[in-house]
């Protein structure tokens, strides 16, 4: 083979390359969603966040949406969004249906950013809890007299990754310091806690406070921080929130749905009632169905009906 013909066939497969990645991103710049329902303790300061989530995607070419509307979760709506926000999300705010839906996303490759009270979400819902990494259990004030908002010291322990790789070893901030049960061991810890360094709650040990990890075939980054007004005027802890974001938007590709397993609750009114019998029964208190698919029915005084 003539050395024109090799570099033809290298062109040729660049080239290629180059086409299946433009045809698996999306044209367009990629679209968030921020998520901020809650069914429980309501955080005052989600306008804050959500305001400074906007500002965020302004200076750094991505689209903010924001809703509270768990109606928003269907798969025609969500695939046009690379990520998806909880922000301050407490109780159960997706019903069985929505949480398919939103399981199928991740599957199809969407990322998903959980901020401070998302792990105070979904307590039913396991593959939640094992995608946003753990849940929270409590924070000083709650079983203790001390003040729910102190100033701790914060370990970065990873910092190559572009969330933490411009903070310092000892990060010392004010904000309300979570516990977590339930923690995901496949999460990759991005920072924790120094339980020393403020007064109350449980205390852990190992004290996780971000971490990120792929699951289920998408991204899933979250933060603990991020209870106070003041959290989303701070250089630093924005910044962390825009790399955490922007991992989950990764390539921003076309989500892939047919990568999706988790099955669509069917709906309420898929079935038609067709009445076989009526008025033959008294208190009706049994039934089964025999070999030959004939449908016996037993009532209360003893008497059985074949149909």
């Amino acid at each position: 083979m003539s050395n024109n013909s090799v570099i033809k066939g290298l062109c040729s497969l660049v080239f290629a390359t180059l086409l299946l990645g433009a045809c698996t991103s999306r044209p367009e710049e990629p679209k968030v969603l921020v998520f901020s329902k809650t069914d429980g303790y309501y955080h005052e300061s989600i306008p804050e966040g959500i305001q400074a989530i906007t500002e965020l995607g302004k200076q750094n070419d991505f689209l903010v949406e924001s809703t509270k509307n768990a109606d928003m979760f269907t798969e025609e709506l969500l695939k046009e969004y690379s990520a998806v926000i909880f922000l301050n999300t407490t109780g159960d705010v997706l019903n069985n249906n929505q949480q398919a839906v939103f399981e199928r996303y991740i599957q199809a490759g969407g990322g998903f950013v959980g901020i401070h009270a998302a792990a105070d979400t979904e307590y039913d819902w396991n593959w939640y809890g094992k995608m946003v990494g753990g849940y929270f259990v409590d924070h000083p004030g709650i079983n203790d007299p001390h003040p729910n908002v102190q100033q701790g010291d914060l370990d970065v322990i990873d910092r190559t990754n572009p969330s933490t790789s411009f903070l310092p070893e000892k990060w010392t901030r004010t904000d309300e310091w979570y516990s977590y049960k339930n923690l995901n061991p496949d999460v990759n810890v991005l920072i924790t806690l120094d339980e020393s360094s403020y007064q109350g709650g449980e205390d852990m040990g190992e004290h996780p406070i971000a971490w990120y990890h792929e699951y289920d075939g998408g991204r899933a980054f979250y933060t603990g921080s991020g209870h106070t007004k003041a959290s989303y005027k701070e250089e630093l802890y924005l910044k962390h929130v825009l790399e955490g974001i922007k991992y989950a938007i990764g390539d921003n590709k076309i989500l892939d749905y047919s990568s999706a397993q988790s099955k669509i609750v069917p709906d309420a009114d898929r079935f038609e009632k067709v009445n076989l019998v009526v008025g033959e029964f008294k208190e009706p208190t049994e039934m089964t169905i025999l070999p030959n698919l004939d449908v016996l029915i037993s009532q209360r005084r003893g008497e059985n009906h074949a149909l």
